[in-house]
């Protein structure tokens, strides 16, 4: 059927090489794994990577999602780090993950101003970037994640070594990507394919479900994702406990771990009346509170991700956790 809605024309649209744009973040922003970080300090910290160590024993889950600002935070070393140690056996992330990962390994720099391009109609209409939308309409039957770390994986980019899918490819830990249409400035550009990203982006929603199903005794991590990273395991994790409940098995005994800028004063393991803003902080609710009532932990730190990721890489890295192969 035809609709009565008139679509925008994306074929008037003018896109700019990323030569000419000014990016906010350069390589050298990107810290090395003896680099200084940020201090941060928590009692906490050593329980969490003791928690990762006996997962690993357990051949459990180990899942970290996150939203993008991480990868922004110029961390990516330590995450590729932790997954050849093995550390983490799944990696979940947001539509604009896959941007600034894919733009760090091809020109070593990422991130515009939106305040500086939204003023002149250019705002993610940058002609590379638009290599991505390529990517995944030749996605095939892969999931977003998998098929764009291949692509950046068997690349020429400079600083390829730097991206943490094509890192997720070559060690075989799944990488999903959660998008949500219109989030991300690939969806601007005339070659997207909403169809193909949707359906790519559903394979990785599968992928993580069937991590998710591996979660008893495990844990899931999350940094800096106020929706995605909730929304996206509440419904895995109801998915997976459907499935183990009719093999009369259970998913309860697991530990979660959000990492975020917000201070939460007092119990975070309380779940706060409706009357209260940050009841409707979605980490606290779902997270920390309402998918582990019944059997699991949960753990708060909140600082800069500049500091708690490399906090975090130190207690792993010194809780017994293999040296990492190929270094």
């Amino acid at each position: 059927m035809k609709s009565k809605y008139t679509r925008f024309d994306r074929r008037r649209l003018r896109l700019a090489p990323l030569a000419s744009r000014t990016h906010d973040l350069s390589i050298e922003h990107w810290l090395g794994l003896e680099d200084p970080a940020p201090p941060f300090e928590h009692a906490d910290l050593s329980i969490l990577a003791e928690r990762i160590e006996q997962a690993r024993e357990r051949g459990a889950a180990r899942i970290l999602m996150f939203g993008a600002h991480l990868l922004r935070a110029g961390v990516s070393r330590h995450i590729v780090d932790l997954m050849k140690r093995g550390a983490f056996t799944h990696i979940a992330m947001n539509g604009a993950g896959i941007i600034h990962d894919f733009e760090l390994a091809m020109i070593g720099a990422t991130t515009e101003s939106v305040a500086r391009y939204i003023r002149t109609g250019e705002f993610g209409l940058w002609r590379e970037t638009g290599i991505l939308n390529d990517w995944i309409r030749e996605a095939g039957g892969l999931g977003l994640g998998e098929a764009v770390g291949r692509k950046i994986l068997e690349s020429d980019f400079p600083h390829r070594k730097l991206s943490v899918l094509a890192a997720a490819y070559e060690f075989s830990v799944p990488a999903t990507v959660h998008v949500g249409i219109g989030y991300d400035i690939i969806h601007e550009h005339p070659n997207c394919d909403g169809a193909a990203i949707g359906a790519a982006s559903y394979e990785d929603f599968l992928m993580f479900t069937n991590s998710v199903e591996n979660l008893e005794g495990g844990v899931m991590v999350s940094f800096g994702s106020a929706v995605m990273a909730p929304e996206i395991y509440l419904k895995a994790l109801s998915m997976a406990r459907n499935v183990a409940r009719q093999a009369r098995k259970e998913i309860r005994n697991f530990t979660t771990a959000v990492f975020d800028l917000m201070p939460i004063p007092g119990d975070f393991r309380r779940e706060l009346p409706k009357t209260e803003p940050a009841y409707y902080f979605r980490p606290i609710k779902t997270i920390l509170i309402r998918t582990v009532a019944d059997g699991g932990e949960s753990y708060y730190f909140s600082g800069d991700h500049r500091a708690t990721f490399p906090a975090l890489w130190r207690a792993v890295t010194r809780s017994g956790l293999p040296p990492a192969t190929g270094q």
